[in-house]
């Protein structure tokens, strides 16, 4: 799964101590907000801050630098303050570290294009092992070597946009600004998107300006326009933009002109007031509700709201790994947890005797459900519900998995839904991971009731960022 655009981070998992470098100056008290700091960066966070630490105390006062990477210098003005670490803001770089390099572009959902590629690809690994051995005390599992990316730029076929007000005046399409909620930093071209998916974002910018309408004001909640989500279907050449604002009104027609030739061009109306694209009341202004994309040999119709893996080539590459550790012989039952639209349990299910989708969203299921039908697959059904009641009323009718695949989004699975995998108590589990941190301790959790780590393999879904998609294999016994 992920992140659609940048939002102000959470604060990461302090790392395992560093050898420090000795800092600058050893101020006597720790900083406050506001405070100016000069560092030397040591090490990097789980979600790509650098980490730097002040002498004070035992182990020291730890400070995340956002935008900076190990061996920096730095000047940073501190933006937050907690008793045991606080953030900063990069002003300035005063030395910068052997690995940085100038960036490709002026983009904020590329933080880490200042790292070169290989770099990238090696942190993504070392952070996998950290987080099982270091949080979830895991050890003796095979860390197989990390599935590059097979393009580093213009990779992703979904982007969601946000518009805003610039400096003078102007209506901006682009991204928040690193740690701000209503700060959005325009952007003249996005090396994240297709050169298609770039100009459709520009066209659409551009017809929201010639009809005159005003950016959603975050802090005084006016405004009408909301955020521009673009997907493209590689495979099929198809397109959905999809154009989400305040209740209201508009011209519909003369947006929906400007836009010219789109295969889904859909207007959403959210009234509520957080930053998201879900939800809303949809009104279909030209073409057709969904588009089509192809995938592992199958065909998915994907609706506006669907989850579909933004990196369609790897997510070919990941589906591979899950299937090489699912080890299917044709005959098994395999679940298929957190499901959404179908896609790794279709692709698997020419390999098992059955699968079972198991999803919340109802729409998902249907979409799943039609993806079946669309491909002839009759092996697979879906369930709409809740992973952990649906497992029990499974298990109560005396079905039984061999398999369970499961791909959660980036909070992990809860304990319950955990004991209630363990209890299925399938042969082989398949963790698809987007986030080591919390693979870790349901990994430990699973371990914990009788399994084995035997396999993790990461897959680099979304170079130039921070993000990590990793397969893990849990195996019982």
């Amino acid at each position: 799964m992920s992140i659609e655009q940048t939002t102000p981070p959470a604060a990461p998992p302090t790392p395992a101590a560093p050898a420090a470098s000795p800092a600058p100056a050893a101020p006597a008290a720790k900083p406050q907000r506001g405070d100016e700091l000069e560092l030397r960066v040591d090490a990097l966070a789980f979600g790509g801050n650098g980490v730097a630490r002040l002498p004070l105390g035992d182990r020291g006062y730890v400070v995340f630098v956002r935008d900076a990477i190990p061996g920096d210098r730095v000047r940073a003005v501190v933006t937050k303050r907690k008793r045991d670490y606080a953030e900063a803001r990069l002003i300035e770089v005063l030395e910068p570290g052997p690995d940085r390099i100038a960036p490709t572009c002026a983009h904020p959902g590329a933080p880490w294009q200042i790292l070169p590629y290989e770099r990238q690809l090696e942190v993504k690994a070392e952070q996998v092992d950290e987080a099982l051995r270091r949080l979830g005390r895991l050890d003796g599992f095979a860390l197989e070597p990390i599935v590059p990316a097979e393009q580093t730029w213009r990779y992703r076929n979904k982007l969601e946009y946000s518009f805003g007000t610039g400096p003078d005046g102007e209506l901006v399409c682009g991204f928040h600004a690193p740690g701000s909620w209503e700060r959005i930093e325009p952007l003249e071209s996005c090396l994240l998107a297709s050169e298609r998916g770039d100009e459709l974002r520009r066209r659409a910018l551009e017809a929201c300006r010639a009809l005159g309408l005003d950016a959603y004001d975050r802090r005084s909640q006016t405004g009408f326009l909301r955020n521009l989500v673009v997907r493209e279907a590689q495979r099929t050449g198809q397109a959905q933009v999809r154009l989400v604002t305040s209740p209201g009104s508009f011209d519909a027609g003369a947006f929906a002109s400007a836009m010219g030739d789109v295969d889904s061009l859909i207007w959403t109306q959210a009234a509520g007031v957080a930053e998201t694209t879900q939800g809303g009341r949809d009104e279909l202004l030209a073409g057709t509700a969904r588009i089509e994309e192809e995938l592992c040999g199958l065909r998915f119709a994907l609706s506006s709201e669907a989850f579909f893996q933004v990196n369609t080539e790897m997510a070919e590459r990941l589906y591979g790994v899950v299937a090489e550790y699912a080890a299917l012989r044709g005959w098994e039952r395999v679940y298929d947890l957190c499901c959404g639209i179908g896609t790794i349990g279709l692709v698997l299910s020419p390999r098992a005797g059955e699968v079972v989708g198991v999803e919340l969203v109802e729409d998902a299921v249907r979409d799943a459900e039609h993806n079946a039908r669309a491909n002839e697959l009759t092996n697979a059904r879906f369930v709409a519900g809740d992973v952990r009641l649906v497992l029990k009323e499974l298990g109560e009718r005396g079905e039984r998995p061999n398999v369970i695949v499961v791909d959660p989004p980036r909070a992990g699975l809860s304990k319950k839904v955990v004991e209630r995998i363990a209890q299925a108590a399938p042969t082989r589990i398949v963790y698809v991971s987007c986030n080591p941190t919390t693979l870790a301790p349901n990994a430990a959790q699973l371990v914990e009731a009788g399994y084995r780590l035997t396999r993790v393999r990461p897959v680099d879904m979304f170079p130039q960022t921070p993000h990590i998609e990793c397969v893990a294999l849990l195996e019982r016994g």
